[in-house]
């Protein structure tokens, strides 16, 4: 391939607008879906990695089974005594209980019914850094708290959770009982997270005197010397031991914090492989419709190939010219689809941000863009590539005869 090829190329392009702008429209489509899907796809990864990463991958979390979230079934829940065995096991590095259910929460004259956590404040840093938060307004909650609050990020913002932004300071009423507003939590990015109200043990356990030591769920961290997955399973199978359960009837369950990473992403990955087969079947009628652009270019120009093969041209100068022109329609098309899609990308991102699911913000690595470039163009020379070698091997002297 050289200049002239390339120019002779757009040259051709252009005196076909029409019909070179609706192919190009077709993979457009394509690679904009794809492109759009897959920056999402790699943002939601990178959450991921970051929360992972402020964490710490060793941790394990330790759940009542029950219907719908820990904590919501009162039939199932871990004692004080499981948290004091855990505690003991081998390779347990710190262990605490929480309390969670669904709470009545008034400010002014509204009523609504976020999840309601009881902290023991002992273990505060250890809390904080498992969920990979902290106060970004105020403090935290501490010992001798039993009045007071943290709210969820969203509780900031008019209209989000109440009419009104609830400030430090501010009175709110949680199950009849008035509490403090003493700080926010930063965002963690789902709608259900941000809008949790935070309290200590004991004043959860002052709200619902029967919930004492029965927790909905335990956070654990493993020794640095362990293998996390090693260590959930001999909680798994000493705590089945110590309440007495037959194997596979656990009221419990352990997962580490890469199982919850892995479902998580696995759930994203199904989703947007099925998103993405649907883009590619664009993507593969727009290497049919290219097919037939060139095919048909072909036919319109045998006069033109006659002439070229007549005055010196090789079979394989006809050849790269059909396919380079192929190959740029579907890299112009790839560009703009690129393009295209980053400003969907980030529209759709910040539409998400805006409605509390600020985990769903689109990355665009340089990778991304130069693979959808790369591939709309092997889309394109490939369409291309069988109509070009039927025009290469067209013979001088029947294609001058061509009507």
């Amino acid at each position: 391939m050289n200049i002239h090829e390339i120019k002779y190329s757009l040259q051709n392009l252009r005196k076909r607008k029409l019909r070179s702008f609706l192919t190009i429209l077709s993979i457009l489509i394509g690679i904009t879906a794809i492109f759009a899907l897959l920056s999402f796809g790699i943002g939601i990864q990178r959450y991921v990695d970051a929360v992972a990463d402020q964490s710490g991958r060793n941790k394990l979390f330790i759940q009542a089974k029950g219907v719908g979230a820990p904590g919501t079934d009162e039939n199932f829940f871990l004692s004080k005594e499981d948290v004091d065995f855990i505690r003991k096991i081998k390779g347990v590095d710190r262990i605490t209980g929480m309390y969670m259910r669904a709470g009545e929460v008034m400010f002014k004259d509204q009523k609504k019914y976020p999840f309601l956590m009881g902290l023991d404040t002992t273990e505060m840093d250890f809390i904080e850094e498992t969920f990979a938060t902290e106060a970004i307004k105020g403090r935290s909650l501490k010992k001798g708290d039993d009045d007071k609050v943290v709210l969820g990020y969203n509780y900031q913002f008019e209209d989000k959770i109440y009419r009104n932004v609830v400030r430090l300071g501010d009175k709110i009423s949680i199950d009849s009982k008035t509490f403090e507003v003493i700080g926010f939590y930063k965002e963690v990015g789902n709608p259900q997270d941000d809008t949790n109200v935070y309290i200590t043990k004991e004043g959860f356990e002052g709200l619902h005197p029967a919930s004492k030591d029965r927790f909905g769920f335990i956070i654990a961290s493993s020794q640095k010397d362990t293998t996390p997955s090693e260590v959930a399973l001999d909680i798994r199978e000493k705590l089945r031991k110590f309440k007495d359960q037959e194997k596979g009837k656990e009221d419990f369950f352990v997962q580490t914090f890469e199982d919850a990473l892995a479902t998580f992403t696995t759930v994203i990955n199904v989703i947007n492989g099925m998103l993405i087969l649907i883009a590619l079947i664009s993507m593969v009628v727009a290497f049919v419709n290219i097919m037939n652009t060139m095919y048909t270019s072909i036919i319109e120009r045998t006069k033109e190939i006659g002439v070229m093969k007549a005055i010196g041209a090789r079979n394989n100068d006809i050849l790269m010219i059909f396919v380079v022109e192929s190959a740029l329609i579907g890299l112009i098309g790839g560009a703009l689809g690129v393009f295209l899609g980053f400003l969907i990308s980030s529209a759709g991102g910040s539409i998400a941000a805006a409605n509390g699911f600020a985990l769903l913000k689109p990355a665009f690595p340089l990778s991304l863009i130069i693979g959808c470039l790369l591939f709309s163009l092997f889309v394109g020379a490939a369409a291309g590539y069988l109509p070009a070698r039927r025009a290469s091997k067209l013979r001088p002297v029947d294609a001058l005869r061509y009507e």
